[in-house]
């Protein structure tokens, strides 16, 4: 039950990442938006009529640190999406298969997605110095966006970076001593392991 849960966090993290990652309002002005791959415009005052373009490339992407945040981020979205596969395996795998469930290898690598995701996403503000951003929000330089607003999509980017730098830190297994023993505590299988003490 518990490792259902797991992978049914770990997808709806890798969903939302996706999500953000193509959405092209991470700053926007009345007419004008963009992401990390997209951008859009409309007319003034009728916004569902816009027109949109995707960077195909990184040779599209305009400005060196923004190449770099839009590597970053998708590094992150493959980590996440790889966790989630690895959570959802190890959820439908029988019991005896895995007994150790929850203590493999997800944490760390749901530990490296948060990081490479918040690492992108202080990385591609730098990017609002570049002449694409001036152009589009007036005054902007480095972490100021001049007239541009922050949009939904950098806000739900960050909000998938905080649940993912969470997760690690909730599925970690806790272990103590007990008599000469080790007692393994997985969250996700709701049972304690005994492991006998050896000796050196």
């Amino acid at each position: 039950m518990a490792g259902s849960v797991w992978a049914s966090l770990g997808l709806s993290l890798a969903c939302i990442s996706a999500l953000s990652l193509c959405s092209p309002v991470w700053f926007q002005t009345p007419t004008f938006s963009f992401g990390v791959l997209t951008y859009c415009s409309w007319p003034q005052g009728n916004g569902w009529n816009q027109s949109c373009g995707a960077f195909r490339s990184l040779d599209d992407i305009p400005d060196f640190a923004w190449k770099v945040s839009a590597a970053i981020l998708l590094g992150g979205w493959l980590l996440s999406a790889f966790n989630a596969v690895l959570l959802l395996s190890w959820a439908l795998a029988p019991k005896g298969l895995c007994l150790r469930r929850g203590s493999g290898p997800m944490p760390g690598v749901q530990a490296a997605a948060a990081t490479a995701t918040i690492a992108g996403l202080l990385v591609f503000p730098i990017s609002l110095d570049s002449p694409f951003a001036k152009e589009a929000c007036g005054t902007s330089s480095v972490y100021c966006s001049g007239q541009c607003q922050l949009g939904w999509g950098y806000v739900t980017a960050i909000f998938s970076a905080v649940l993912a730098s969470f997760l690690p830190m909730i599925g970690w297994p806790r272990m103590t001593q007990v008599q000469g023993r080790t007692i393994l505590f997985s969250s996700d299988t709701e049972k304690s392991i005994l492991m006998p003490e050896m000796n050196k």
